[in-house]
């Protein structure tokens, strides 16, 4: 061996030196090298984070280049960023975990209006652009409207086992508008609701999924609840307007959650401004930093602000979401900042396996 020659020793030691901005913990501690190899003056290893969606991966890779560049005897070196997502749950609940599913995410609202599923829909095309395996459950059993949103036309199949969702834009997904014609209307009591959320969750054929996003009904009613005694469930995203009346009824969805004891990911605040196209002036319509100021007062994560844009309507109207149809545009890129931040607390409460760190995120 070359006297000059790096060591494993050597090279992990650089490595403490890069830390996880979420974990506040250097990435050998948290153990993300992996494969790390010597072959003369060549190292090589990969860098596996907890989510696709980190926001700082070139960054912490950059870094982690210069570092180990800077061993005496490397002549090269070569890193490979890769993710694993964990579960965020406990495993020793009295819920049973889902099959093939490792975070179940509840995207609710305290009133209707707020464009919830709009936001569930941008947050999972998202994830699934970033690299997550994503898959959606339409809870608002009244209205379900995420097939229209991701231009699903299809029905439902089965395996002769259990039922197989349908595909869009690689987002798996189940919905009550599946079952029943375009019009027909969903007149259900709690029983009723309670089984279909335990089919959508028991009887699907769920495989490989990080985030599993459930577009639950506006309020605090009966699928709440049910989510809640079913699954375990790796937290809560409350979607708010600015304007009083919205912040109002988020606080109670808030409350919701945490009665029944699912932590808030966070909060995120749609229909935050309009921008004018013609001399890009800033109006606040429904007022201004509501959202943001409730997630302070109840000291939960502010995840972002998504503008009003008209085609993010018009995507929701016609199957194509912004995120797809205008990936380069401000409100795409506000989506995307927003998942980020999502998977952020996800992967916190990955490594706290108690509850989501009531903090702020950059």
């Amino acid at each position: 061996m070359s006297a000059l020659q790096p060591t494993e020793d050597a090279v992990l030691q650089a490595l403490t030196a890069v830390r996880d901005p979420d974990l506040n913990r250097d990435i050998v501690a948290l153990k993300f090298i992996k494969n790390l190899r010597i072959d003369g003056g060549r190292v090589s290893f990969s860098i596996e984070l907890t989510t696709p969606a980190c926001p700082v991966k070139d960054q912490m890779r950059t870094q982690a280049h210069d570092l180990v560049s800077r061993l005496p005897g490397v002549t090269a070196v070569e890193i490979e960023m890769t993710a694993q997502v964990r579960s965020s749950v406990s495993a020793d609940g009295a819920k049973a975990a889902v099959p093939g599913v490792k975070n179940i995410i509840a995207v609710g609202a305290g009133k209707g209006g707020v464009g919830k599923t709009t936001v569930a829909v941008n947050l999972a095309i998202a994830l699934s652009q970033y690299g997550g395996r994503v898959a959606m459950i339409d809870g608002d059993i009244y209205g379900p409207n995420v097939p229209i949103m991701l231009g699903i036309k299809t029905q439902l199949t089965t395996d002769g086992d259990k039922i197989v969702p349908a595909e869009q834009y690689g987002i798996k997904l189940v919905s009550m508008a599946f079952l029943t014609g375009d019009d027909a209307p969903v007149i259900w009591r709690g029983p009723m609701l309670h089984g279909v959320i335990q089919q959508f969750f028991r009887e699907v054929r769920w495989e490989g999924i990080d985030y599993l996003i459930v577009d639950m009904p506006p309020g605090t009613g009966d699928v709440a609840l049910s989510l809640s005694q079913t699954v375990p469930v790796s937290g809560a995203v409350v979607v708010t307007t600015p304007q009083t009346v919205s912040v109002a009824d988020t606080r109670r969805a808030v409350r919701m959650y945490q009665k029944l004891n699912v932590p808030t990911l966070g909060l995120i605040e749609n229909m935050s401004h309009f921008v004018c196209p013609s001399c890009r002036h800033e109006s606040d319509i429904f007022g201004k930093g509501g959202g943001e100021a409730l997630a302070q007062e109840l000291s939960i994560p502010f995840l972002g602000r998504i503008p009003i844009y008209e085609p993010i309507r018009i995507g929701g109207d016609t199957g194509v979401p912004i995120a797809i149809g205008e990936p380069g545009s401000p409100a795409a890129a506000a989506f995307r900042t927003t998942a980020e931040r999502l998977a952020a607390q996800l992967s916190i409460a990955s490594y706290a396996k108690k509850s989501i760190p009531l903090m702020q995120v950059r």
